[in-house]
């Protein structure tokens, strides 16, 4: 159940029913949704509490029900869009942000290269992947914190802000201290371990759908971290696996509009992974902004044939810079 408590209470009233929740075995995890706390009941015996007796309470505006198990994350809970706000640059408003960048970072001078061709052609975010999950173990891992560093000076430089992966609880605070963003990817959607660490950082955190996740499974894993106490959340559309092999993955876009109708988190698409293939990254892109994506992440090398992961689908500063001006055309028209 979500409980919505009166306008202008003091943090001593809002203590004084956290307080009494607690006495009657009940967490509530509070949000400023407007003008007014929601309270969200977590953990605890709700059917032996009746919603006439939560409303009595003279904090109370009124008691709503929710059934949905990532109460967190769901509309309910915050029926208004989640926006993100980093440095100036805002996610959720509306907008289309665009993150762009290679696979991995290859050198020094590679990611300074790119990162000042995307931000010219209007990219907000460098992507970049300094430890890279790969099929094999024997293919190239990332240059680890050299390439975060390598990063963090490209961005800065170009006045955008930076995203990259983490894959192991232990290697949090160290992308945190050079990342605006932190990447969960498709393999540890479900890394519970990671993902209540990361709920415990004041650091956004965009979370990738797994391979063969389902949006309930995604949106639960989502609730690991809201549960923590961060809420700074976006969920990322990176293509799912079918019986189709033509493509990489499928790019299920439907996942855009259901999510906009489950949830209060922004919404990202990735059509690089989502498809493998970079005469589909276009297209995709497109039909993300139009359906109402908050933002696309595009890999982009400066010689995509030569990059060293990823080579079918990362596509050229030239291309990347067309998708923007016509991203930022159908958003205008939206």
């Amino acid at each position: 159940m979500i409980i919505i408590l009166k306008k202008n209470l003091s943090a001593s009233a809002v203590d004084t029913i956290v307080e009494k929740l607690k006495s009657m075995q009940l967490e509530a995890v509070p949000q400023w949704v407007d003008e007014h706390i929601h309270l969200a009941i977590v953990r605890g015996e709700m059917e032996q509490v009746s919603f006439h007796e939560l409303a009595k309470f003279p904090e109370v505006e009124k008691v709503l029900p929710c059934t949905s198990q990532f109460k967190l994350s769901s509309k309910t809970f915050k029926p208004t869009p989640t926006v993100i706000e980093i440095k100036g640059q805002k996610i959720g408003d509306g907008s289309c942000i665009m993150m762009a960048g290679p696979c991995s970072i290859e050198s020094e001078q590679q990611i300074h290269e790119i990162a000042a061709l995307v931000a010219k052609s209007g990219a907000q975010v460098l992507r970049g992947g300094a430890f890279k999950p790969r099929t094999s173990p024997y293919q190239f891992q990332g240059l680890g914190e050299a390439g975060l560093r390598y990063m963090r000076t490209a961005a800065d430089a170009n006045d955008l802000l930076a995203i990259s992966e983490v894959m192991d609880v232990r290697d949090v605070s160290l992308v945190g201290e050079y990342v605006d963003i932190i990447q969960v990817g498709a393999r540890n959607m479900q890394n519970f371990s990671l993902l209540k660490e990361l709920g415990t950082i004041p650091k956004p955190v965009m979370l990738k759908r797994g391979l063969c996740a389902t949006y309930m499974e995604w949106l639960m894993a989502a609730e690991y971290i809201a549960s923590c106490g961060n809420n700074n959340i976006m969920l990322c559309e990176r293509g799912i696996r079918t019986f189709e092999t033509y493509t990489r993955n499928t790019l299920d876009l439907a996942a855009v509009p259901v999510l906009k109708d489950l949830t209060h988190f922004p919404v990202i698409v990735d059509p690089s992974h989502g498809t493998g293939l970079r005469a589909l990254v276009a297209p995709m892109s497109y039909a993300a902004a139009a359906i109402g994506a908050d933002g696309l992440m595009i890999e982009v090398h400066t010689n995509p044939d030569q990059s060293i992961s990823d080579a079918k689908q990362a596509i050229h500063p030239k291309t990347f810079a067309k998708i923007v001006k016509k991203v930022q055309a159908i958003k205008v028209i939206e």
